[in-house]
C-alpha cells in the first residue's frame, strides 16, 4: 500500500480537544460520544506493538487497485472486517472499539492525510501546525494550543508530506526540502523536511474557509464597525487601488476576499499567488499560480513573471495574493496603466511601514529608480492602505485605514481615515475601543463623484 489514492471526503467531524503543555504525560480526550475512535496514546507498549504488527498485516493484505475504487463509507467496513479476521487468527486481543479506531487510523492514511483527518474538519481550528511527528499546534479563536495528536514516527510524516506535495504536481524530498503547496479544499501549506527542520518534518496549514467570509461575517466577529464596512464596500466599487498590510496570521488574506465580492461580475480578473487560496465569486477570474524550479534548477516560474504575463491578458484587475519582492514594480505599473482597483497584501506593521516595504520591494526590481521616483510612483498608483491586526486578545480587527493623500518633496502625505484606538477591555479580556475618522476632503474624491457614491462615502464617515 505505498501507493497513494485519491483523497476522499471523511464521514464525522471528530473534536480535538488542548492538552495543558508539552510536557502533559495523560493527554486530553481526543472522543467524545459518537465520534469516531482513535487508538489512546497512552495505550500500553505490548498492545501498541501487537496494533503496529496488525497494521503491517493489513496493508500488505490490500490491494491499491481495490482501495481507490472503493468509497470511505465501504473502505472502512471493509478495513474492520479484515483487522477483526487477522486479530482471531494472531490471537490478538482487542475489543470492538480499539478495532474501529485501528480501522479508522488506516483509511486515513490510505485516503486522506492520517492523523490531521480530525483537524482538518474541524472548522473551529484555524491553523495547523506540525513539529515533527510529536509535537501539534492548532490556532483556535485566535490561540495557540497543543493538541494530542501524534504520528508514528519520521517516516509517516515525511510520508504525508511528500502525498501533498504530490497531489499538486510537486515534489518535497532531502535534495529539495522546502515547498509550498495546497489541499483541495484550497487550504494554504509550507512545507520544511530536515536536514533543514532540524527536530523533524515540519507542516503549516492556513485552512481554507468552507463558506466565504463577507463583511457582514467580519462584523459579527468584531473584525470592523459597519460604517467602516461600508466605506471599504464603496472604495472597491470605485476601483479604488487598495493594500491590504497585516502581519501574519492577521487576516490579509480574508479581508481581501471580502473586498473582492463587491467587484462587478462583468469583469475580467487575473490573480497571481504563490499557491492559489484566494475565493473569487465572479464568473470571469483566470487564477495563475508560480512555480519552483526543477531539480536542475529550470523552469521556475517567480510572480514578477506571471504578473508581466497578466498585463497581456486584457485583465480590469489584477489581484496579486501577496507582493514580497520585485513583483512590487509590475504591480505599480499595472495600477498606473488603466488596471484601476487592484489589490495586494503585505506584510507590514502599519501602514506608513507598508509603503517603505512596497518602496524597498521596488529598488529589488533593479530598475535603478531615485527614491523620490519611486515614491512618486506609489503616490500615484496607491489608493488607500487597509492594515489589519491579530490583537493579544485573538480577535483579527482593521486597526487602520490610511489614504495616500500625495507627496510632499521626498515626504508622502497620508491621511488616516480612520484609527482603532484601544480603550479598555471586558472582564473575559476582549479589548474594547473606538474608531478615530479624519473627514479631510479625500483625493479620491473625483473618482467617488464619477461613480455617484460622494455622499454615501461622506454619511459613512459620519456614522462613526
Amino acid at each position: 500500500m505505498s501507493e497513494s489514492v485519491p483523497v476522499f471526503g471523511r464521514r464525522q467531524r471528530e473534536e480535538i480537544a488542548p492538552v495543558a503543555s508539552p510536557a502533559t504525560s495523560a493527554p486530553a480526550p481526543l472522543l467524545q460520544q459518537n465520534e469516531v475512535v482513535r487508538i489512546p496514546l497512552d495505550t500500553g507498549a505490548t498492545v501498541r506493538a501487537e496494533i503496529a504488527d496488525l497494521r503491517n498485516l493489513c496493508l500488505t493484505r490490500m490491494d491499491a487497485t481495490a482501495v481507490a475504487a472503493l468509497a470511505p463509507e465501504r473502505l472502512l467496513i471493509e478495513v474492520e472486517r479484515l483487522i477483526s479476521d487477522l486479530a482471531t487468527d494472531k490471537r490478538v486481543q482487542l475489543n470492538g472499539r480499539e478495532q474501529r479506531a485501528l480501522a479508522t487510523e488506516l483509511v486515513d492514511d490510505m485516503l486522506g492525510l492520517g492523523p490531521l483527518e480530525p483537524l482538518l474538519l474541524d472548522e473551529s481550528i484555524n491553523d495547523i501546525m506540525v513539529n515533527g511527528p510529536d509535537h501539534v499546534f492548532i490556532e483556535r479563536s485566535g490561540k495557540l494550543l497543543q493538541v494530542p495528536v501524534r504520528f508514528r514516527d519520521w517516516t509517516h510524516l515525511t510520508n504525508i508530506c511528500q502525498r501533498i506535495a504530490a497531489s499538486i504536481g510537486r515534489r518535497v524530498d532531502e535534495s529539495s526540502p522546502m515547498c509550498d503547496a495546497r489541499l483541495k479544499d484550497g487550504s494554504r501549506v509550507n512545507i520544511v523536511l530536515p536536514p533543514l527542520a532540524i527536530d523533524g518534518p515540519s507542516i503549516s496549514i492556513r485552512k481554507f474557509a468552507k463558506k466565504p467570509i463577507d463583511f457582514k461575517k467580519l462584523i459579527e466577529f468584531g473584525a470592523m464597525t459597519p460604517p467602516i464596512a461600508r466605506v471599504l464596500e464603496i472604495a472597491a466599487r470605485c476601483r479604488l487601488n487598495i493594500i491590504v498590510s497585516g502581519g501574519t496570521g492577521s487576516g490579509k488574506t480574508t479581508m481581501m476576499n471580502a473586498l473582492s465580492r463587491f467587484i462587478d461580475s462583468t469583469e475580467r480578473i487575473v490573480t497571481v499567488e504563490d499557491a492559489a487560496e484566494l475565493q473569487l465569486q465572479q464568473p470571469h477570474v483566470v487564477r495563475l499560480e508560480t512555480r519552483p524550479p526543477s531539480l536542475e534548477g529550470k523552469g521556475e516560474v517567480t510572480a514578477r513573471d506571471l504578473v508581466k504575463n497578466a498585463l497581456r491578458m486584457r485583465p480590469d484587475r489584477i489581484i496579486i495574493g501577496e507582493t514580497r519582492g520585485g513583483e512590487a514594480f509590475d504591480m505599480l505599473q499595472a495600477m498606473n496603466t488603466g488596471h484601476d482597483g487592484s489589490m495586494s497584501t503585505i506584510h507590514a506593521n502599519n501602514t506608513r511601514d507598508a509603503l517603505s516595504r512596497i518602496e524597498n520591494m521596488v529598488q529589488m526590481s533593479a530598475m535603478g529608480l531615485t527614491p523620490r521616483a519611486i515614491r512618486q510612483q506609489i503616490c500615484a498608483a496607491v489608493n488607500i492602505i487597509i492594515q489589519v491586526e491579530r490583537q493579544r486578545d485573538g480577535g483579527r480587527r482593521v486597526i487602520q485605514v490610511t489614504e495616500i493623500a500625495g507627496i510632499e518633496g521626498e515626504t508622502q502625505l497620508l491621511n488616516d481615515i480612520f484609527k482603532l484606538e484601544i480603550t479598555g477591555e471586558t472582564p473575559n479580556g476582549r479589548l474594547v475601543g473606538h474608531y478615530e475618522v479624519s473627514r479631510i476632503r479625500s483625493s479620491f474624491t473625483e473618482r467617488l463623484q464619477y461613480f455617484g457614491l460622494d455622499r454615501a462615502w461622506l454619511a459613512a464617515l459620519e456614522e462613526v
